[in-house]
């Protein structure tokens, strides 16, 4: 584990396992480095995995803003040149999507590769009403119903019953683990301000986009939309709903690993 100061002097914490070709794996809108914990275990003998935490949630300082997704992105260079990491191929889920599109856009020559799964390049109408709906639920302090939702969105019915009680957990310690909700409120909002859709045609490297089939929080349309923006896009059809690199993380694992090996690592 470590932890570095960005320029503002938020604290950002990341961690770095593993050997070989650099990997960047980032989380979704929870910002928890966590959520790829099996995904790391079927990668750490291949890659050199840097996992981070997005400011505002995970391990890492919760200022009281202002959040983006242009914001968060400079976090993650800030990490990679902490860790003398000229360049790594970067792994995206959702909100981590948009974070990789916008490394690739604005750096270009950090990213050797992309993964974007479970991601979006604009907002639509049922997108703004979901997160504005979601953000409403901060506002009013009502984070138990929000991580309800969440897991209504998040997961499918066979993973919902399985880890019912876990999940029953997590929605009683919503409250401290969103904390400060205002933060969490603004970090749902700033994907309502993401849209590089207009630019994606200038993306050069080569590009893995991965979408599950009942994904109900990110429909997979999202998914193939982002296909055919990004030249050089090969795509990916999963199962396992938007969470599936958290609850299902062998076919995740394997067509990534696939991929960056078809990059040369």
């Amino acid at each position: 584990m470590a932890t570095i100061t960005a320029a503002d002097g938020c604290e950002l914490y990341y961690e770095r396992t593993g050997s070989g070709p650099p990997v960047v794996l980032i989380p979704g809108l929870g910002g928890d480095g966590r959520f790829w914990t099996g995904v790391v275990a079927r990668l750490v003998g291949r890659f050199d995995l840097i996992v981070v935490d997005h400011r505002g949630a995970g391990r890492s300082a919760r200022p009281p803003g202002p959040y983006s997704i242009g914001g968060i992105a400079r976090d993650v260079l800030a990490v990679l040149d902490a860790e003398d990491c000229d360049a790594a191929h970067l792994i995206g889920h959702s909100t981590g999507g948009a974070i990789v599109q916008t490394i690739a856009l604005d750096a270009p020559g950090r990213a050797r590769s992309l993964v974007i799964s479970g991601s979006w390049d604009r907002s639509d109408a049922r997108f703004r009403a979901a997160f504005e709906a979601r953000a409403a639920l901060l506002d009013a302090g009502m984070s138990a119903a929000y991580q309800q939702l969440t897991h209504v969105f998040g997961y499918d019915a066979a993973w919902f019953d399985a880890h019912e009680a876990d999940l029953c957990k997590a929605v009683v310690a919503a409250g401290a683990a969103l904390a400060p909700l205002k933060v969490a409120a603004a970090r749902v909002r700033m994907l309502l301000d993401f849209d590089r859709s207009a630019e994606l045609h200038q993306i050069a490297q080569r590009t893995l986009i991965i979408g599950a089939r009942d994904d109900a929080l990110i429909p997979i349309h999202h998914a193939r939309r982002l296909a055919a923006l990004i030249p050089h896009a090969a795509f990916s059809e999963l199962q396992g709903a938007h969470f599936h690199p958290r609850t299902d993380p062998s076919p995740f694992a394997d067509r990534v690993a696939a991929f960056l090996n078809e990059q040369g690592g």
